[in-house]
């Protein structure tokens, strides 16, 4: 079975699983795994910022970086897609007690001016209290779409102009800095907080890492703990993302050309209404017919997807999937249109 449902489903290679052997282990909740510590500090030095804080989840550290930022009553800004709001369970409101102010726009992005006209008047006690600015890099349900580094810029600019904090999801923000040749470090300078996830593209079994000044980072432990995020001999897993981060980065590239080539045989198939832009290892069709129908079509001759809504598809790519995998799809989904 070829399963692209999602990146997540990747296994540790035979050397992650030696590196992770290897692992010098110690208690973190003492801060003693030294293998835990080394990652933080790897992944802080990659961006230029101040601290570091591994999670189990990528869940986990969304939902403790927006909570170092807000009060209860105060309101996140970010769009109506974004993964924070839309697939982590209502935390936003659950864990900082904070509401939502929505963009609009199918593929995730927004602009500065779009944030600008959505911050509530701070004089105003009927109105939320504006208060930070969340967005998501690569976004999942744009398609695996970039953000334009000059309209983050932007946003960064209005935020610290107007008190703002500004919050970044990088579930699979690698793929974004290998799709345009932008670097960690001025991601680093943009944002107070940073969620990069090591489980998608660059494989691990397991775990998040959180990014910010020392300040936000002790506060963010505070509330790990909170949550039970407190883990103990986790250098194991800690072991596995510092290989990622070590040979795992470049590679995505591999899983872009794929992605590249089954949206552009998607588009020539006359079953798929349109196929938004593939810029990363995500591919999402908008589809002329029933996506479930479809998934279960594909699973029966050895793919999984998923269905995203009525008539939406995902395939996304990852070091499991070869090439001969993806000449198995490719026919697959030519084979369908005799169905459609």
């Amino acid at each position: 079975m070829i399963d692209v449902r999602s990146d997540t489903v990747t296994r540790p290679t035979a050397a992650m699983l030696d590196a992770m052997m290897r692992a010098k282990v110690g208690d973190d909740v003492f801060g003693e795994d030294e293998t835990v510590n080394a990652l933080q500090d790897k992944a802080a030095a990659l961006f230029g910022m101040e601290a570091a804080l591994f999670f189990p989840t990528g869940t986990m550290s969304n939902q403790v970086g927006i909570r170092v930022h807000v009060r209860p009553g105060d309101e996140v800004i970010c769009s109506e897609n974004a993964h924070v709001y839309v697939y982590e369970g209502g935390g936003i409101a659950s864990n900082a007690g904070a509401s939502v102010k929505l963009l609009r726009g199918d593929t995730g992005l927004f602009a500065a001016a779009d944030v600008a006209a959505a911050i509530n008047n701070r004089l105003d006690s009927h109105l939320a209290y504006s208060r930070l600015v969340s967005i998501e890099n690569t976004m999942n349900r744009g398609g695996g779409c970039c953000w334009d580094i000059r309209e983050i810029a932007a946003i960064a600019t209005l935020c610290r102009s107007k008190a703002l904090a500004l919050h970044l999801d990088g579930a699979r923000l690698f793929n974004a800095l290998v799709a345009t040749g932008e670097t960690a470090a001025r991601y680093g300078a943009l944002f107070d907080t940073i969620s990069i996830c090591l489980s998608k593209g660059l494989g691990t079994p397991a775990g998040s890492v959180l990014l910010g000044s020392r300040e936000k980072i002790a506060l963010a432990h505070r509330y790990r703990k909170a949550m039970g995020g407190g883990m103990r001999q986790v250098g194991y897993i800690a072991a596995a993302g510092l290989y990622a981060l070590e040979h795992n980065i470049e590679r995505l590239a591999e899983d872009h050309a794929k992605a590249t080539k089954l949206a552009a045989a998607l588009r020539d198939l006359g079953y798929v209404e349109r196929v938004m832009p593939a810029e990363t290892n995500l591919v999402i069709a908008h589809l002329r017919v029933d996506a479930g129908a479809y998934v279960a079509f594909l699973e029966q001759h050895g793919i999984r997807a998923i269905a995203m809504g009525p008539r939406m598809v995902r395939f996304v790519f990852h070091l499991d999937v070869s090439d001969r995998d993806l000449d198995q799809i490719l026919d697959v989904v030519d084979r369908f249109k005799s169905k459609a």
